[in-house]
């Protein structure tokens, strides 16, 4: 796995909803991307969350990759906005 530098993260969204809340199918290209992940790695200098944190992060941030046959998105730990409890 990735170790992050810096004051970095390193998280994995979480999936998108299939459904709207009227029950309507959504097909994977009309499906936003969803603004919640799964904290995977956080560097030394990052206090304020820890791996296994369910967060909301700004819309366009980071960097995408794939490693080990996952993507994940490397950002700074200024665009986590929020921590969900």
């Amino acid at each position: 796995m990735l170790r992050p530098l810096g004051k970095r993260v390193i998280i994995k969204r979480l999936e998108a909803e299939e459904k709207t809340a009227s029950g309507i199918v959504l097909p994977s290209q009309a499906k936003e991307k969803p603004q919640m992940a799964e904290v995977v790695a956080v560097s030394s200098e990052v206090e304020d969350v820890k791996v296994g944190d369910k967060v909301v992060f700004k819309k366009y941030v980071g960097t995408e990759i794939k490693v080990e046959g996952e993507e994940v998105t490397i950002c700074d730990i200024a665009d986590i906005l929020a921590v969900l409890e």
